[in-house]
């Protein structure tokens, strides 16, 4: 891990594109500015998190389609 220094108004470039400005200092609180191409996703770790456990869980579900099937003929049958 990289670990930089940087003060109120300076910044990081990480490649040619993406830009990491620190906004402001406040107590333990640092608001930083993110600067990146629109084809890149920008997320907060927390979120980043999530968003994988939600997609491995999607991927491990196991759909039985014959109670699909079934569910969807008792259901053209009722109306």
């Amino acid at each position: 891990m990289l670990v930089l220094s940087r003060k109120k108004n300076e910044s990081i470039m990480i490649g040619d594109a993406i830009e990491i400005k620190v906004i402001a200092v406040e107590g333990d609180m640092v608001r930083i500015g993110v600067e990146a191409p629109r084809d890149v996703e920008v997320f907060r770790k927390e979120i980043y998190d999530a968003i994988q456990e939600e997609n491995r869980m999607a991927t491990q579900v196991q759909t039985d389609w014959n109670r699909v099937k079934q569910l969807l003929q008792n259901q053209k049958e009722s109306q």
